[in-house]
């Protein structure tokens, strides 16, 4: 447990080195969110405050999913990440001293835009607990994925990756209705856990929905989110035998 503290301080001291970086992971989501919500009109239902803003804070998690495959990717680049692992530590613990950092990013990140968009008009009908465990949930997802990314890909391939996903985010409906779209879209988006969230947040926000209306959104999610968990460990087990 004290080295996979040491490993997530080491790692928060090189988020805070690079604090341009951390500005824009923080800053370019909320420049995002204040535009497309000012482009809004009447017939611009999802670019209202309380649909927009759960769109805008998946897409500042896949910024920080990035961030967090970076720093992976850099040090077992670098050979560091070799040296790390001659540590007395266990999987778990290198998965949770390379995330926790990039985990506590996301929420706050969260926790900004919810707070803007309060601002600008953001009403929660339902209980902000199940707003509140989508967030977590999605946050340790993204990161995870970040550590399978990181411990696999090159810097380069990894850029391509964050590609698809903030993509595969956006066209999961982050400002647009996807039912309204149909079609392809909207089959890759049932099976992905991005519309998914997105639904369980704006029904619980715009609808007052309780757990009942969410539970097999929050099913998926959790589901998908275990399933990054779990690859992440394994991924550095496996790095550990090498």
């Amino acid at each position: 447990m004290q080295g996979s503290t040491r490993l997530a301080e080491r790692n928060l001291k090189e988020l805070l080195r690079d604090p341009l970086s951390l500005g824009i992971a923080v800053g370019l989501p909320l420049i995002l969110l204040l535009t497309l919500q000012a482009l809004g009109g009447d017939d611009a239902v999802f670019l209202t405050p309380t649909l927009l803003t759960p769109g805008i804070v998946l897409f500042a998690f896949v910024m920080v999913m990035f961030s967090s495959a970076m720093i992976l990717a850099r040090d077992r680049e670098t050979s560091l990440l070799a040296r790390f692992l001659t540590a007395p530590l266990r999987a778990t613990d290198f998965v949770s001293g390379y995330s926790l950092p990039y985990v506590l990013v996301a929420v706050v990140q969260a926790v900004v835009l919810f707070a803007v968009g309060a601002m600008l008009g953001l009403r929660i009908d339902g209980s902000i607990l199940w707003v509140a465990v989508v967030v977590v949930l999605m946050a340790v997802f993204f990161v995870a994925l970040g550590m399978v990314c990181g411990a696999v890909l090159t810097v380069a391939q990894t850029s391509g990756v964050y590609a698809v996903v903030l993509l595969l985010t956006i066209f999961g409906g982050a400002w647009f209705d996807l039912e309204e779209i149909g079609g392809v879209f909207l089959t890759i988006g049932d099976v992905l856990p991005f519309k998914h969230a997105l639904d369980a947040m704006r029904a619980v926000m715009a609808d007052g929905a309780g757990f009942g209306d969410i539970s097999g959104d929050l099913y998926w999610i959790a589901g998908y989110t275990l399933a990054a968990v779990a690859a992440a460990v394994a991924t550095f087990r496996r790095r550990m035998l090498e």
